[in-house]
């Protein structure tokens, strides 16, 4: 019998050893396959309209995985072996060679990464399809896919899980040589010291989280200031992380430990010894595992605040279906005819917008929001767009009187414009108008500076009389503009002079569709990832711990205590352990959501909705890892 043939038969004889792992091997390479593959189909290249930006966000993405994937492997492979020392220290008890043992290692390690690799593209084949229909529903797209197979992707995931593999069996092989015999005997035996709680340290974990938050919350307007905040923060939520489960977490368990009636009810005492005895040991995993959960949580409720709000956004920016500068009288004609003939989408309304130019203005907006070039429109033009748009927000103005139009993409309230006067300067002299309300019906598109005033007919006509810069926009607003793709092909399509742009709702709409489900797809994707791969973290954890205390266990079914007992015990202990990183992770995420919004000006975005809607989809796919880990954790203990 060979070695590679006693390797392969070592691997069927205690195939429920090495399942764990082997599961683990799969799942990365089905993950990584199936994500290749969808960055070379053909079909997403195809009907995507930023294919460019798409297959640079995949190859970043695709880094990103690599990077994580191979941590994961390493990781599950350290347990893996770890649970196999006492094997290995028998082999070299019976005799046989460090270098022969190292080699059967060796060839195990290939044997299982290249089945992994095997079953793994299979599998990864299937889910392709799946997620590249998830990703064309994402983006709005209805279309046929078929299986995915793809070459590149099969070479691309073989030449990194090759890399992989054959690190973790070199790794392998060198082992025996790290260890003292003595040292693979007693690999699963740990001494239980006593984690001390430091009452100083605990108080510094809050006070640097406590920083960590508050420059998180604080206003940045150069990028200097970005990344020195960024600096700040990472660093002061890393650390006060790391020392609130290692000192904070301690201290709250001795307390606990103090309250007499708690502590010696029950399975209490074993429970909660056991937790405290641990805490050091996990405190940098968990650690770890709750600013990783942070960040993918805080980077999946953005993407699908992008997805959710993405409508909204695009009323916003471009609330009519068309609108275009007058270029000339035939160019005009021949818009309103190709509109008009789009009978699947009939005219609603057809709007004339003027709007005055003048960069006389004196006026300080909030934050030094630049006011010149204001752009002026008239009372009536603005009461006949709004209604269009099917909105109430109209306007009735004195000579006086004028209305801001909130500028787009800022935090501003009607306090902060309410009775300011406005000075404007033009061949009539100085004109001075008192701001009465704020409005936030929008309807011409976003342009810089995104300043506007609603001003009375009376008013305008007289500032018309004499100011030399006047644009005319045509606006048209028809039925369900969401799918007039066909239509605004044909308008972008025209030529029009380079000073003037033509806009389309469809176009924005669905490049911001297909932008937003892509980063929602890719993030997705990813967190479910870091997701998987950090509950399993968990998982080889609290099992390892399992197969450690054992012993310990037997002996208190020896002095009576019940099965049911163990599984209560076990439960809350589990429990604890998985709910730590958890919520530490959710309060520091939210955090983060809220800084983003702060940076972005975005805090008219309501994300509730996303947010409650990420964190139900993260703690529902944790609660199954809970389930799983009590299930086996329990099963090695009591039965």
């Amino acid at each position: 019998m060979t070695l590679f043939s006693l390797a392969k038969k070592n691997i069927q004889g205690n195939f429920k050893s090495y399942l764990l792992y082997f599961l683990s091997m799969i799942f990365s390479v089905v993950i990584y396959y199936t994500f290749v593959s969808l960055q070379y189909s053909t079909e997403i290249q195809q009907d995507l309209q930023s294919s460019q930006n798409l297959s640079s966000i995949f190859l970043q993405a695709s880094i990103i995985l690599i990077v994580f994937v191979a941590v994961f492997i390493l990781y599950s492979n350290s347990f893996f072996t770890k649970r196999r020392k006492k094997e290995l220290g028998l082999y070299s008890l019976l005799g046989v060679r460090k270098k022969t043992i190292a080699r059967m290692l060796f060839y195990e390690n290939l044997i299982m990464g290249a089945f992994a690799c095997v079953i793994g593209i299979i599998a990864g084949t299937f889910l392709s399809k799946l997620f590249t229909l998830i990703l064309f529903r994402l983006m709005g797209y209805v279309v046929e896919v078929g299986m995915n197979f793809s070459i590149e992707a099969v070479l691309n995931t073989l030449l990194v899980f090759g890399i992989i593999f054959l690190f973790t069996s070199i790794r392998g092989y060198r082992i025996i040589y790290k260890f003292k015999l003595i040292e693979l005997f007693q690999a699963e035996k740990t001494g239980d010291v006593v984690p001390k709680a430091s009452l100083f340290k605990a108080i510094s974990a809050i006070i640097l989280l406590a920083i960590g938050y508050f420059v998180l919350l604080q206003p940045i307007e150069s990028d200097i200031q970005f990344f020195i905040y960024l600096t700040i923060t990472t660093i002061t939520l890393s650390i006060g992380t790391f020392l609130f489960i290692s000192f904070v977490t301690v201290y709250m368990l001795k307390l606990t430990q103090k309250k007499k009636s708690f502590f010696y009810n029950g399975m209490n005492l074993i429970g909660l010894t056991q937790l405290l005895y641990r805490m050091k040991e996990n405190a940098r995993s968990l650690t770890i595992i709750s600013l990783l959960s942070a960040v993918t949580l805080t980077l999946i409720c953005t993407a699908y605040s992008m997805y959710y709000f993405n409508e909204q956004r695009v009323n916003e920016f471009i609330p009519l279906s068309y609108v275009h500068q007058s270029q000339s009288k035939n160019f005009d004609e021949k818009v309103k005819q190709i509109i008009s003939g789009d009978d699947e989408h009939p005219l609603e309304a057809e709007l004339e917008i003027p709007v005055l130019i003048l960069d006389g203005v004196d006026f300080e907006a909030p934050g030094n929001y630049v006011t010149n070039p204001t752009k002026i429109i008239s009372e009536s033009t603005f009461n006949e767009a709004v209604l269009a748009v099917n909105s109430k927000d109209t306007v009735n103005l004195s000579l006086e009187e004028a209305v801001v139009l909130k500028p787009r993409l800022t935090e501003h309230s009607l306090k902060d414009y309410s009775g300011r006067e406005v000075r404007l300067n033009s061949d009539l002299g100085e004109t001075n108008l008192t701001i009465v309300d704020m409005k936030l019906s929008h309807i011409l598109p976003w342009t810089y500076p995104d300043f506007y005033l609603i001003v009375s007919d009376e008013a305008y006509g007289q500032l018309g009389s004499v100011v030399e810069t006047e644009i005319l926009y045509k606006g048209y607003k028809v039925e369900n503009h969401k799918a007039s793709e066909v239509t605004s092909n044909i308008l972008l399509n025209l030529e029009i002079s380079e000073d003037k742009k033509m806009y389309t709702y469809y176009n924005e709409y669905k490049k911001g569709l297909e932008m937003s489900g892509v980063n929602l797809f890719l993030l997705g994707f990813l967190g479910l990832v870091f997701l998987s791969a950090t509950g399993s973290i968990i998982y080889f954890k609290q099992l390892t711990e399992a197969h450690a205390e054992v012993k310990k266990y037997e002996v208190l079914r020896n002095l009576g205590v019940s099965k049911k007992e163990i599984r209560s015990t076990v439960a809350k202990q589990t429990f604890f352990v998985l709910a730590l990183p958890l919520l530490i992770g959710i309060c520091h995420s939210l955090m983060l959501l809220e800084g983003i919004k702060t940076i972005y000006g975005a805090s008219y975005y309501d994300l509730t909705i996303p947010t409650i809607f990420s964190m139900a989809s993260y703690f529902v796919i944790y609660l199954g890892y809970y389930v799983l880990t009590f299930y086996s954790y329990n099963k090695v203990v009591n039965e």
